[in-house]
């Protein structure tokens, strides 16, 4: 069981100075307890998370700053700073940067579930791991990658 500490993840910090390389992406870990568990990411043009499931957890993110293409349920959407996305648990999404620039922005769960071993199983398989290998780990984790259109 994983309890809430009492005090301050400075700015550009992760709890335990964990930063994880996540396909490209850096997420910085701030806080982590049984009921949620929160990072920052940054993603570089280019990168993105294709359409997937979280059965047991809700998810949020916080744009900070940059433009996030994604699509929820289905739907293409925008979001820049200062928009937050509500991704309800079971509800598909992908998360897409399209653009020419780095965007950052701040993502929470609730529970945290195995999202925090995800990440490190997910950062220990390096930069170029095998996508069937992301997959497969990430099914053992919770969370649930769909199949390409083309596949379907």
């Amino acid at each position: 069981m994983s309890v809430l500490t009492s005090g301050v993840t400075k700015a550009g910090e992760g709890i335990d100075s964990i930063s994880w390389n996540i396909l490209g992406q850096i997420y910085v870990p701030k806080t982590l307890c049984d009921s949620s568990f929160s990072w920052h990411a940054t993603f570089p043009p280019g990168t993105f998370v294709p359409p997937h499931i979280h059965p047991t957890q809700d998810e949020f993110i916080y744009m900070l700053s940059g433009r996030m293409d994604f699509v929820l349920d289905g739907t293409d959407g925008v979001a820049e700073p200062g928009d937050t996305l509500r991704l309800p648990r079971g509800i598909p999404h992908g998360l897409f940067n399209k653009t020419d620039t780095d965007f950052k922005c701040v993502f929470w769960v609730s529970p945290s579930a195995r999202l925090y071993d995800l990440f490190w199983a997910l950062h220990n398989l390096g930069p170029n791991a095998d996508p069937a290998e992301v997959v497969a780990v990430s099914a053992k984790h919770e969370v649930d990658f769909l199949p390409p259109p083309d596949a379907e």
